[in-house]
């Protein structure tokens, strides 16, 4: 149990980043483990709610690739994967809007309500938030998507009149068809058009690794010129790359910080915003 001084020399240390932070936008990929694990999941809700009442404003993006499988499974719809992207087919896609925008985005919406916040769930389809198009020309990975733009008038909305936005990544065309989209890319392009200070992606790893095989040679920061060679050297690799890439793509696009940190550590969120060391890889110019 920590003495009430403790507790004041944390809030103390936290207080140059609220400071820091207060009235700035802060986008929030969340998923893996920390959508899993009840516990886990609890203190999410508390961290986003936390920055709600410090002056942030969080802005959350969810994931569902679990619950997904799940009802897949049930209603006996075959599923497969192409380069780490779920081939979506017409009737795949009903499943995944389901699930995503109505279950999962409504338990996230619930949990931050339950936590002391007040949120609004959306999907990209809210307002024209997301407008998408095939990621593949060829069809082959039927209704996968990729954002082409983001109108985020409706984020605003719901922002300035104190919501926390939830929001399943899902994108509709011209002709009003639904796209399911990877939540890092929706997180990321959202980043960019709310003109975000940061971006948080939650996973189920520690940061980007030296040694994948070395929990210790965690890379706290990656600067944007070091990705290419780390790339060829593998270093990044695997389902890091489109992470990593996703974080140059809004540092590029111009969000000051990007952040790749381990959901399976308790208040990850908060120990990256608010404290001295931060925990994960910070990928920034």
């Amino acid at each position: 149990m920590k003495s009430a001084l403790e507790k004041a020399e944390i809030l103390v240390e936290a207080l140059p980043y609220i400071k820091q932070f207060y009235g700035r936008r802060v986008v929030i990929k969340y998923g893996g483990a920390a959508m899993t694990d009840d516990c886990l999941k609890q203190k999410v809700m508390q961290d986003i709610v936390l920055m709600k009442y410090v002056g942030m404003h969080p802005i959350v993006v969810h994931g569902g690739g679990p619950e997904i499988n799940a009802m897949l499974k049930r209603l006996d719809i075959k599923s497969s994967f192409v380069n780490g992207l779920r081939v979506t087919d017409a009737d795949a896609m009903e499943v995944v809007e389901m699930v995503l925008g109505g279950k999962v985005n409504k338990q996230i919406v619930s949990g931050i309500n339950a936590s002391g916040g007040k949120a609004i769930g959306m999907s990209g389809k809210d307002g024209g938030l997301i407008e998408a198009d095939f990621a593949d020309a060829s069809g082959a990975m039927g209704f996968v998507g990729e954002v082409r733009n983001v109108n985020p008038e409706i984020i605003e909305t719901v922002i300035n009149n104190g919501y926390i936005p939830v929001i399943a990544p899902i994108g509709v065309d011209a002709q009003q068809r639904s796209y399911n989209i990877n939540a890092d890319l929706v997180a990321a392009a959202l980043a960019v058009a709310m003109k975000a200070d940061k971006l948080v992606l939650l996973t189920d790893v520690p940061g980007l690794l030296m040694d994948a095989q070395d929990p210790d040679s965690l890379i706290s920061v990656l600067k944007v010129g070091e990705v290419p060679d780390y790339i060829d050297r593998a270093v990044i690799a695997g389902g890091m790359i489109p992470k990593v890439q996703c974080c140059v793509e809004a540092v590029q696009g111009g969000v000051g910080r990007t952040h790749i940190i381990d959901g399976r550590v308790p208040h990850s969120i908060l120990l990256e915003i608010f404290t001295n060391k931060g925990v994960g890889t910070m990928v920034t110019w």
